[in-house]
C-alpha cells in the first residue's frame, strides 16, 4: 500500500464559529487575521484570534483524517489485514482531531463570550481623518522636528503625514503614546495605546448583515458524526 499522504498545509479552514465571530465582530475571519499580524487588534481580540487560529488548525486535521478515511474505504486497495489495520488508526486518529476541535471551540467560546457581552455598549465615535491617522500609526510612526523650521509632524511608514496637532490630541485622548526616551530630531516612535487600538478597530466595524450560510465543507460540524471502533 501506498504510505498515507501527508496533511497539506492552508491558512484556515471554516468552522461553524466563524459566523458567530463575524457577527460579534463586524469583520471577516480573513480581516481578523490580517488585523492580528498587523498588530491593530487590543489584547482581547488578539486572544479571540489566536484561539480561533488553532480551532482552525483542529478542523485542517478532521478534515485531513476524514479525506483519508473515506479514501481507504473507497475500494482502491486490497481488502486485507493490513487494510484493516490502517483503517483502525486512522478512526483513532479522526476521534483524537474531533476530540481536539471540541477543545479549541470551547476556548474560541471563552475568548468570545466577553468580546459579545461587551459590544452592545459600543465605543467612542473616531471622525474619518482620527481613523485615518490612527490606521497610520497603526503601520509605524515617528514624530520628527524639522531642523531648520523647528516644525514637528509626524511620519507614518505608509508614507502618510500626520500634523502635530492631531498628534497631540490623539495623544491627549489617550489612543497613542510617544517614546520620548528618542530626541525628535532623531524621530520619536509613536505608537497606538490598547486603548487607541480598541477604538480603531471598533471605528472600522462593519455594520453586521445576516450572510447566507455556505455549504458545510468536508468534516463540519455537525455532519461529522462521532468516530466508534
Amino acid at each position: 500500500m501506498p504510505p498515507e499522504p501527508a496533511p497539506t498545509p492552508i491558512r484556515r479552514a471554516v468552522s461553524p464559529l466563524d459566523h458567530r465571530v463575524e457577527a460579534a465582530i463586524g469583520h471577516d475571519i480573513d480581516t481578523l487575521w490580517t488585523y492580528r499580524d498587523r498588530g491593530v487588534l487590543d489584547e482581547a481580540h488578539a486572544h479571540l484570534v489566536d484561539r480561533h487560529r488553532e480551532l482552525a488548525k483542529a478542523q485542517t486535521g478532521v478534515v485531513f483524517y476524514l479525506k483519508l478515511l473515506n479514501r481507504l474505504s473507497s475500494g482502491e486497495f486490497e481488502v486485507d489485514a493490513a487494510l484493516f489495520t490502517r483503517i483502525a488508526r486512522t478512526m483513532d486518529q479522526l476521534e483524537q482531531a474531533t476530540d481536539a476541535r471540541a477543545a479549541a471551540a470551547q476556548a474560541v467560546i471563552a475568548a468570545l463570550e466577553p468580546i459579545e457581552a461587551a459590544s452592545t455598549h459600543g465605543a467612542g465615535t473616531l471622525s474619518t481623518d482620527d481613523q485615518a491617522a490612527l490606521l497610520a500609526i497603526a503601520g509605524g510612526a515617528k514624530l520628527y522636528e524639522h531642523l531648520l523650521t523647528g516644525r514637528m509632524s509626524v511620519t507614518a511608514a505608509s508614507g502618510t503625514r500626520i500634523p502635530h496637532a492631531k498628534l497631540q490630541r490623539l495623544e491627549g485622548a489617550g489612543l497613542v503614546v510617544r517614546d520620548t526616551g528618542h530626541p525628535v530630531h532623531a524621530g520619536q516612535p509613536v505608537a497606538l495605546t490598547d486603548a487607541g487600538r480598541a477604538a480603531l478597530f471598533g471605528a472600522r466595524r462593519a455594520p453586521t448583515t445576516q450572510r447566507p450560510k455556505a455549504t458545510a465543507p468536508t468534516g463540519a460540524w455537525p455532519s461529522t458524526p462521532t468516530p466508534r471502533r
